[in-house]
């Protein structure tokens, strides 16, 4: 084993270990976590929920580590996972590959009845409930040891007539993509071998060290790429745009159908950027495209979309459309700091905000910003200040504590920016909507509550934030996080994540939409009076949360807002020491 790749050991086993001990896991179950997070950046799930299964039911074993479906909700996605041995081999892949099925097989056959009130059966009645909208069915298998043979393996397994195809991640291939400073693992297409000669036109190399490359593409082969790759192409665009049915879209399809001659006329086209292309010369002559690698679609996801949906549904007239294509070839030095902007000018005729894409947004630069320059105030015995590490791109912390390489410069570098003092931009997200009494929003999960954050939040907007607004901020991470850890201290199995949010919403609600977050951030901890009535009113919430209306699945019904409608009949008055502790003063009010 390479020294590279022995020092990601020993960091993934420390990310895994931070995060089994924040949120009081198994390390099986951590690790799954850790790395279903990076995967949901690089593309390759959408909105994992984790939920660990493993049963014996009718002679089988059925075992999953939590599942995902695709945003069009055409992709099944389950999560398998083997962990804590460095090699593994083949035959032990297969095996988790085989109960994941066995969990399919079983989702279908009557198995979810079975199962008492439960996150698990939450998730296999969702299932089976969406079962007749899927398309494929994906085995994720997720293992910390070096396998040998990662990336998709070909099968002909399936479930209720559906193909089954495995995407193996092992240690080997999640250092590449979690240690290449890159938000996904690269896309490598070949032209030539998919059976397409694409004819372009090079513009003049511009002094910027980047180059534009002018193509009109088949509307076939884009569908067909998303049909291989899905959202992983659209992962520097704006994904949550793909589930709008808007009117755009639905234009898009009736060209499509009925002018099928006149889509290249009417489409604005697409952007696309690539780390590289490589040419040839066509059977004609004449230059074309061979191979296009890191390929990234900035601009045009709906076009995109609206093709494989008619691709899929084998329209005919789909082989006489063409999309115009604009591809801007970036080298990696510049990749992080340039598609950002091409994507956010690219998509300025639509109502997108440059908080949409992402971490490189000005608003979560500049919280950052303050991150790094507000010192929050000495608390109980720590005699010192500290910051609150505020992580816009995943991995930033770890790669700006790894500059100090002295040990003394890494040790105050670790005092002065304690790891359990991070915020990233997705906790942001959470916090935030479960202080603004939303807690269905939260329910959606990190990578959804984040795109709402993004288009209808505060990063939506053109001020800048101020610094008492990112204090404000850690206020809410210290409420959420001691809150959350009250009620898992209860001992409650399942929706931990669902009544922590519900618990703080009832609490900020009462207290008529806000709370005296400048006291907490000062105590850098909530009040004591605030301690004392969690536990009864989280029990009163879960009661409330887990009834949901005909006895429907809990997971669903808290993501929607009727289920906070509810929570909001709960019989609760905050005493007199928690009003005198956390009401907000009436000057501030004022």
């Amino acid at each position: 084993m390479s020294t590279e790749i022995t020092d990601f050991v020993v960091e993934l086993q420390q990310w895994v270990y931070e995060k089994a001990s924040s949120d009081d896991l198994m390390l099986k179950n951590a690790f799954v976590q850790v790395v279903g997070e990076a995967l949901t950046e690089d593309g390759t799930l959408d909105n994992p929920e984790f939920v660990p299964f493993q049963k014996s039911w009718k002679r089988h074993t059925l075992e999953v580590a939590g599942f995902d479906i695709s945003t069009d909700g055409s992709i099944l996605r389950l999560l398998a996972v083997h962990h804590g041995e460095q090699t593994v081999r083949k035959s032990q892949v297969d095996q988790l590959v085989r109960c994941a099925i066995n969990f399919a097989d079983a989702c279908l056959a009557g198995m979810p009845d079975e199962l008492e009130k439960s996150a698990g059966r939450d998730m296999a009645e969702r299932i089976r409930d969406c079962w007749a909208d899927f398309e494929q069915v994906q085995i994720i298998a997720l293992t910390d040891g070096a396998v040998g043979r990662a990336g998709v393996w070909a099968t002909d397994l399936s479930v209720d007539n559906l193909p089954v195809t495995t995407q193996l991640w092992d240690l080997t291939r999640l250092h590449r993509l979690m240690t290449s400073g890159r938000r996904q693992e690269e896309i490598a297409i070949d032209l030539l071998e998919m059976g397409y000669e694409i004819q372009c036109l090079e513009a003049p190399r511009q002094p910027d060290e980047y180059e534009c490359v002018l193509a009109v593409l088949p509307a076939q082969l884009i569908a067909e790429l998303y049909d291989r790759h899905h959202s992983r192409l659209l992962q520097r665009n704006v994904r949550a745009f793909l589930q709008a049915r808007t009117k755009v879209n639905k234009g898009i399809a009736e060209t499509i159908r009925n002018n099928p001659g006149r889509f290249l006329a009417y489409n604005n086209g697409i952007s696309a950027t690539a780390t590289a292309i490589e040419f040839a010369s066509g059977t004609d002559g004449r230059r074309i495209i061979t191979r296009i690698r890191d390929l990234q679609i900035v601009n045009g996801g709906q076009t995109t979309a609206s093709l494989h949906v008619a691709f899929k549904a084998g329209v005919d007239s789909l082989a006489d459309v063409h999309v115009a294509t604009k591809f801007t070839v970036v080298g990696d030095a510049l990749l992080d700091e340039l598609v950002p902007r091409i994507s956010m000018y690219a998509n300025s005729q639509n109502a997108v905000t440059a908080a949409d894409f992402e971490g490189n947004s000005a608003y979560h630069v500049e919280m950052e910003k303050h991150s790094r320059a507000i010192w929050a105030p000495a608390s109980g015995l720590a005699e010192r200040q500290t910051h609150w590490y505020y992580e816009r791109v995943r991995g930033q912390y770890d790669v700006d504590r790894a500059r100090y390489t002295k040990q003394s410069e890494r040790k105050q570098f670790d005092l002065d920016n304690p790891k359990n003092q991070k915020i990233t931009k997705t906790d942001a997200a959470k916090y935030e909507y479960a202080y603004r009494c939303q807690p269905h929003v939260v329910s959606l999960g990190g990578q959804k509550c984040f795109q709402e954050w993004s288009m209808h939040g505060e990063p939506s907007t053109n001020d800048m934030p101020t610094d008492i607004a990112f204090r404000d901020l850690v206020a809410k991470s210290i409420l959420f996080n001691r809150v959350r850890r009250i009620i898992q201290q209860q001992g409650y199995s399942g929706y931990l994540a669902n009544i922590t949010a519900v618990t703080i919403s009832l609490i900020v609600d009462r207290f008529g939409g806000s709370i005296d977050l400048g006291r907490i951030w000062r105590a850098q901890a909530v009040p004591e009076a605030l301690e004392g009535v969690v536990p009864e009113l989280a029990t009163q919430v879960r009661e409330t949360i887990t009834n949901p209306p005909g006895n429907g699945n809990i997971t669903e019904w808290c993501k929607k807002e009727a289920s906070w409608n509810a929570a909001q009949t709960i019989r609760w008055t905050p005493p007199a020491d928690l009003v005198a502790a956390l009401a907000v003063p009436t000057s501030d009010a004022a």
